[in-house]
């Protein structure tokens, strides 16, 4: 008997409050019948407040399902651009992902498109732009040993730490060359640099408390890689309550397979981390807006 009542009382101060369940299932039902008129994920004013600043729509793929096309609105005033990790170690020559045998082709594919936005951004809009670098400590205290191992394996002896011949300065440490942001796509006065230890920045970095600061609540993410980095991002946001698009060409992987796949993912489940589309897609949407 007292176990059933244990039971019972953990449920009851558990439940949501009646009211508050069923203003939200009113509000998914409102918006779900707008979206079946319009095909636009409308920005929901009644959560966030009125627009502050433009009213951004922008086309996204493959969405609800494979084939079909959709619209996602933004207010710019609320809208963070995340450049992921375009370091040397990751899209240049002699660093990290360079010692490691892949070609840097791919993942260096996305600073073109980067560069367009970064430029459609810059030039008067309210959008708030975040860079994020992945690197470790000089002394490693913040990097685990089997990801130094792996590291140095892959690398056939030139690991994490360790400065390649003819390198910059040791790979993925802070403050070496190789570690900074590539010269196309650096940040300038103004934007924001994320410092992680890690692959994703939620639970690696003060991101968090900077986006909530900052009163964002939809995302562009772009960088290096789609796999790893950003997909790790991508999905920490989501599970954040974060409004995540990603740009396709803006971004690339060590091997296309895993790009394509990584691609596919986000966009199964009617876009279970977010949706997609590209930089020209989102630079109309600016142009039209600004």
């Amino acid at each position: 008997m007292k176990k059933a009542n244990s039971l019972k009382s953990r449920k009851s101060s558990n439940d949501m409050p009646s009211g508050v369940r069923n203003e939200i299932a009113n509000r998914v039902q409102r918006d779900y019948e707008v979206f079946n008129e319009s095909h636009t994920f409308k920005f929901p004013t009644w959560l966030y407040g009125p627009i502050k600043g433009k009213l951004l729509t922008v086309e996204v793929e493959d969405c609800p399902r494979f084939g079909d096309k959709a619209f996602v609105e933004f207010d710019s005033a609320r809208t963070a651009f995340i450049s992921v990790d375009m370091q040397v170690d990751f899209c240049g020559p002699k660093g990290y992902v360079d010692v490691m045998g892949y070609d840097l082709g791919l993942t260096s594919a996305p600073i073109k498109p980067i560069m367009y936005v970064l430029e459609t951004i810059r030039k008067g809009t309210d959008i708030k732009v975040v860079h994020t670098r992945e690197g470790h400590l000089p002394d490693l205290s913040d990097a685990p040993y089997n990801k130094i191992l792996r590291s140095k394996i892959i690398g056939n002896g030139v690991g994490i730490g360790d400065t390649p011949k003819g390198g910059m300065g040791r790979l993925l440490i802070r403050g070496e060359k190789n570690w900074d942001i590539i010269d196309d796509v650096y940040p300038i006065p103004g934007e924001y640099i994320i410092d992680k230890a890690g692959k994703g920045a939620f639970g690696q970095s003060n991101l968090p408390l900077i986006l909530r600061n900052l009163g964002i609540t939809h995302l562009i993410i772009t960088g290096i890689t789609t796999d790893v980095c950003v997909h790790t991002i991508m999905r920490e946001a989501n599970d954040n309550g974060y409004w995540c698009l990603l740009l396709k060409d803006g971004t690339g992987a060590t091997d296309y397979d895993n790009y394509q796949a990584a691609i596919k993912q986000i966009k199964m489940q009617g876009g279970v981390f977010g949706w997609v589309s590209d930089s020209r897609r989102f630079v109309k949407a600016v142009k039209s807006a600004f």
